[in-house]
């Protein structure tokens, strides 16, 4: 069995414009491809680059916030919801625009508490009731305090009670689980994510420690993949590494059997 990948573009080709990057992933055989933060990227010029590729793209993220890396989102800030919505209108819209199936929203550093995560279920709540006419769905990640210190959201199961916070009983909102992030917050990612896999609507990976291609490291990503196919996963799964050198010479997972 081989499993279907998608380009992570924030990671791979990211010295390229966005349509040139998702042209290089057609031709190095992904299936899919996704990004982070595209918006100053042409839309149309995007979707051209989509339909001439075949390639669906998976999801991409709300804005950072106006002061970037620092912010890591705003969707848990109760004293900027104003901005948040606006980030979680403009995502959709692209999203809509570029035939994108997911919007994951950032939820951002914050000090913790009820307060943000009311704030946050409510902004999926927003965000679901834009998406969902459109088809579009919504993730919820959970990215590591090691990755992004203060990050709201850092474990599956707060992610999970988000979501039931958010009260959308349609499915609109998902998961997404990136298994870096979870192995280092919370170990034994591969149990976790397959306890959890009817919550999921989308998987990254990368090896752990060093976030490198998924060809090396603690994770069993073979055992993991095959464990995910027979459990009847279908999608593409993000692939969301940091390259050392050039891209196509990371690629030798791509092909591989499991």
């Amino acid at each position: 069995m081989i499993p279907a990948y998608s380009a992570n573009l924030g990671f791979l080709w990211a010295d390229r414009a966005l349509p040139d990057a998702i042209r290089a992933a057609g031709r190095c055989g992904f299936s899919a491809v996704e990004c982070h933060f595209p918006y100053a990227e042409d839309v149309a010029a995007v979707r051209a680059a989509l339909d001439e590729t075949a390639l669906p793209m998976i999801t991409l993220n709300t804005g950072l916030g106006v002061n970037g890396v620092e912010d890591f989102g705003i969707a848990a800030r109760l004293d900027r919801l104003d901005e948040a919505r606006a980030l979680i209108g403009q995502a959709v819209r692209y999203a809509d625009d570029v035939g994108c199936g997911f919007v994951s929203v950032l939820a951002g550093r914050t000090a913790g508490g009820s307060g943000a995560d009311e704030t946050y279920a409510q902004n999926l709540r927003f965000a679901a009731e834009l998406a969902a006419p459109l088809g579009i769905g919504v993730l919820v990640e959970p990215i590591s305090q090691h990755a992004v210190a203060r990050y709201h959201v850092s474990t599956i199961e707060h992610a999970l009670d988000l979501i039931d916070l958010a009260g959308v009983a349609d499915g609109t909102i998902q998961l997404m689980v990136d298994v870096f992030h979870t192995e280092v917050e919370q170990g034994d990612a591969a149990a976790r994510l397959i306890d959890v896999l009817d919550h999921v609507g989308h998987i990254q990976i990368s090896s752990v420690p060093d976030r490198g291609a998924p060809d090396h490291g603690s994770v069993d990503y073979p055992s993991l993949l095959r464990r995910l196919l027979d459990a009847g996963w279908t999608r593409p799964i993000g692939a969301e590494y940091r390259v050392d050198g050039d891209v196509e010479d990371s690629l030798e997972f791509l092909h591989a059997s499991v």
